[in-house]
């Protein structure tokens, strides 16, 4: 897991053959109008913009999960968002099968940690990288690049 701000996202454009082209094209954006929706930007690059109600810890929880097939880059556009963490070689309680066409497993576990992004901050999660997001109160406004593997 890598949290940062958006300014200094060029650190990162090495690890992966897509980072680049998905920072570049979040840095294009008038992020706080983008428009709620999926888009596919780029081969093996799709962002998810949303703007929700923040959650409890407790339902956010209910939905903590891992990728293998994507690299989650999720970017606080406006609000406050907490995000609940976990290694996945430590989770010990999977919530069903894995799902390879929505590229998601579920666990029971609790997170170990939780960390707060604000606007124009980011947290890279790899497929290691069991997460709750969207933990808060009020309107988040948030931005997901699904960055396949």
């Amino acid at each position: 897991m890598i949290i940062d701000t958006l300014v200094e996202a060029e650190k990162y454009y090495g690890l992966h053959k897509n980072f680049k082209a998905a920072f570049d094209y979040l840095k294009a954006q008038d992020l706080l109008n983008l428009e709620i929706g999926k888009f596919d930007i780029a081969d093996g690059l799709k962002v998810i913009v949303s703007d929700n109600e923040g959650k409890t810890a407790e339902v956010a929880a209910e939905k903590f999960e891992c990728h293998n097939k994507n690299i989650d880059i999720q970017l606080c556009i406006r609000g406050n968002e907490t995000i609940g963490w976990k290694p996945r070689t430590d989770c010990k309680s999977p919530k069903g099968e894995y799902s390879d066409e929505k590229d998601v497993l579920f666990y029971a576990d609790a997170p170990d940690m939780h960390f707060g992004l604000t606007a124009n901050q980011f947290v890279i999660f790899f497929p290691e990288d069991v997460h709750a997001p969207m933990i808060g109160e009020g309107m988040i406004k948030k931005l997901v690049v699904k960055v396949r593997i």
